[in-house]
């Protein structure tokens, strides 16, 4: 009969997607690297509605300020429960977006709510779930289907049901992660369809599932970071979700799973609670996957544990190349020297690829985005082989391949190395995007080229200075940890890490200094206060901790009080406070003797407060 046909494809649908979903690859994507997802889930902070102002700030400010931002009045719900309305509501949920940084565990949560679904702990309700990456859909852009038709190409082991009449009577559930990954021309204004059995191209089936014009039963999930997440108009949405990761008891519980000797995971702990900016990105479980990589590694070898962002992944990537070649495994400076020599071609072309990519925030390649960065795709396989952990290769709909970094702060990291290089170099027409409007390409390259042509290796201040000014324009702060790791990587104690890789030594104190004076100049009225303090970050990683002396002799001086605060010391103000381990009842901003400009930049540090006017 249909209803045991029925029920028989349900039975092979849910074991197929048992196959698929029962394993976690931490970072990696590789055969006997996967654990069950079951024995290490940690559960993710998800809340309902999002951060203010989210979507227009670069991932790292999300992180940052979903760090502070977990009070009692967020309303956590369990991924098995996004469809159902919240205690006084009284609307139906069919369409739930949820947002987050890349590398947050939105994956993780679809991969959570299926098999949940699978294991008869939830949801039981529901017949099917569908999940259909954009990454896969991707690459049928460009092909005709009926919604059965490309069910079945996903799903095979829905042959039986004939044409999908049989959708109509179930409870069915569609799950489209990753919207930022989409490639999709999704145009709502387009025309829609409302017939099952109509054959039309893959984006007009998404825009009309979406809309509900196509089996509006049908429940619909959406994860998106949260700049791509307007590709979607509101009026299609229910509900809003966020998932920021983990909150800080999340993240001791994270590290207790993933590391069994319990000594070491209370040191990791502790050095990563004492170090704020590390501590802020361990809100996003993949930046916790590197940190207990690196500090696993280094705790009992070493006292110069990484206490920065660049130092962190300069280790991270030593690791990852030094495990997958035996011949460097002693670990010492010849050693590492060596192996950065042994596969710098594949990391710059890597570098190439972060770089050309970063601008419009592709986080997927495809087989052409490889050739423009001269990899070929056996080669990609390699690369994928020997840096598993940096950069991985996928297999998606019928084989086909898609890569990616890990993590797009990896992405950054190597970007920012491929420019050090380039300039280095002397590799003038890869810099060209990078520059400031103030620089005209010819102008920026024949001055570089005069500087280099004299053979001074202090003009770094020229590139770095335009790295500034391109990323203070980006709106959503897109450059701000590459510009962090750029400075980082211009420190010569950094580049001595990196000896092999970056063989042209560069002494670069002078220019340093140089770019650490022109930050501290910037006063422009222009500038949004999470810009002003990423420049603050970008500070550290140069070493210079002028301007938080100069704020924190302020706080502790009562009769300094009078004395005005500039714009930009109300950022370094503001950023001490929010690195700061204490959370304060009140923090009264007509105290300060500063311009409006300056109240406006203090305003990031309301966060801290529990209190703020």
């Amino acid at each position: 009969t249909a209803d045991e046909v029925l029920r028989r494809v349900i039975q092979k649908h849910k074991a197929s997607l048992k196959r698929r979903f029962e394993n976690i690859s931490e970072g990696i994507i590789k055969s006997g690297a996967e654990t069950l997802l079951n024995k290490i889930y940690t559960e993710l902070y998800i809340t309902e509605g999002e951060s203010e102002g989210v979507n227009k700030e670069h991932e790292v400010w999300q992180v940052e300020s979903a760090s502070r931002a977990q009070t009692t009045e967020d309303t956590p719900i369990n991924c098995n429960d996004i469809f159902k309305p919240l205690l006084g509501q009284e609307k139906n949920i069919r369409t739930v977006m949820t947002k987050g940084v890349a590398g947050i565990g939105k994956t993780v949560s679809v991969q959570k709510f299926i098999l949940d679904w699978i294991d008869g702990v939830a949801n039981q309700n529901v017949d099917f779930m569908f999940p259909l990456p954009f990454r896969e859909l991707n690459l049928v852009r460009s092909d005709q289907y009926s919604l059965h038709k490309l069910l079945l190409a996903f799903h095979p082991e829905l042959m039986e049901l004939k044409d999908g009449d049989e959708y109509r009577d179930c409870q069915v559930v569609f799950i489209f992660d990753g919207l930022d990954e989409s490639r999709l021309p999704l145009n709502f204004q387009q025309n829609i369809i409302s017939d099952l059995k109509q054959t039309s191209s893959v984006d007009v089936l998404m825009t009309s599932l979406i809309q509900g014009s196509l089996l509006h039963s049908a429940h619909i999930w959406i994860t998106s970071r949260p700049a791509a997440a307007s590709q979607i108009p509101a009026q299609c949405i229910d509900q809003v979700t966020e998932v920021r990761g983990f909150n800080d008891p999340q993240k001791e519980e994270y590290f207790r799973k993933r590391i069994s000797d319990e000594s070491q995971t209370s040191r990791i702990i502790s050095h990563i609670k004492a170090s704020r900016s590390l501590h802020i990105m361990c809100h996003i479980p993949v930046f916790c996957w590197i940190a207990a990589t690196v500090l696993q590694q280094m705790l009992d070898k070493t006292k110069d544990i990484p206490k920065t962002l660049t130092e962190m992944f300069i280790h991270f990537l030593l690791i990852q190349t030094r495990r997958k070649d035996q011949k460097y495994q002693s670990g010492t400076e010849t050693d590492e020297e060596k192996l950065l020599k042994s596969q710098k071609e594949m990391l710059l072309k890597l570098g190439e690829l972060a770089f050309n990519n970063l601008e419009n925030g592709n986080l997927m390649f495809y087989e052409e985005d490889l050739k423009e960065c001269g990899i070929d795709v056996s080669e990609a396989s390699v690369y994928s082989g020997m840096c598993t952990e940096i950069f991985k290769e996928e297999s998606v709909f019928h084989q086909r391949k898609v890569y990616c970094f890990v993590h797009l702060s990896i992405q950054e990291f190597l970007a920012a190395v491929f420019v050090f290089h380039s300039y280095v170099t002397e590799n003038f027409e890869a810099l060209k995007s990078l520059l400031s409007e103030e620089h005209k390409p010819s102008h920026f390259v024949s001055s570089l080229q005069s500087v280099m042509g004299l053979q001074s290796q202090d003009h770094l201040h020229v590139l770095l200075k335009s790295a500034v000014d391109k990323a203070l324009k980006s709106r959503n702060g897109h450059l701000d940890l590459f510009l962090r790791f750029l400075m980082g990587i211009s420190l010569k104690s950094n580049q001595t890490l990196l000896k092999g890789l970056l063989n042209h030594k560069h002494s670069s104190s002078k220019s340093v200094k140089e770019t650490c004076q022109y930050i501290k100049k910037l006063n422009s009225e222009d500038l949004s206060p999470e810009r002003c303090i990423n420049l603050f970050h970008c500070l550290f990683e140069m070493n210079d901790y002028s301007k938080h002396k100069e704020i924190q002799k302020y706080l502790e001086s009562p009769k300094n009080i009078k004395q005005k605060l500039s714009p930009a010391h109300c950022s370094a103000l503001a950023h001490i406070l929010l690195m700061s381990e204490e959370v304060l009842d009140e923090f009264d901003l007509k105290k300060y003797n500063t311009s409006d400009e300056g109240r406006r930049r203090l305003l990031p540090a309301l966060r801290c407060y529990s209190k703020g006017r």
